[in-house]
């Protein structure tokens, strides 16, 4: 993937969105004193700490990206999905409600969440809810 128009983020902006993403996730994500770049990649617009692409912002939102998912080990804003969905969402489909097994109970709809698998509960795409958790 090929960063373009790659800026440093001010000590504030790092702080606002840091504070968005442990709100999101429940959890202290980042602590506000990383060194935070964003940058254009692909027509998507990518946060990097460190140089390594750990955030992305969809609809004016900060979510983490897969590896960011990864690498901090949120507790929500999930949607598990069964083992034959698997395949699937890892192609792009979309995800019908049969193929939900469970969901973290705050989610809403248009919230964005990240999908993953029943049995490794590992990390698969992330996407915007089209329902609220307990639909």
């Amino acid at each position: 993937m090929k960063l373009r128009k790659k800026h440093r983020l001010r000590k504030k902006d790092v702080e606002k969105l840091s504070k968005m993403l442990n709100d999101t996730f429940g959890k202290e994500i980042f602590t506000g004193d990383e060194i935070m770049d964003q940058a254009d990649a692909e027509g998507n617009t990518v946060l990097s700490i460190n140089n390594e692409v750990l955030g992305l912002i969809i609809n004016d939102k900060p979510f983490l990206t897969l590896k960011g998912l990864l690498k901090y080990k949120p507790e929500k804003k999930y949607v598990t999905v069964d083992k034959g969905a698997v395949k699937f969402v890892c192609n792009g489909a979309d995800i019908m409600v049969p193929g939900v097994v469970d969901a973290d109970s705050s989610v809403k709809k248009n919230d964005l969440v990240w999908i993953r698998d029943e049995k490794h509960k590992k990390p698969l795409a992330v996407g915007v809810a089209l329902m609220n958790a307990e639909e």
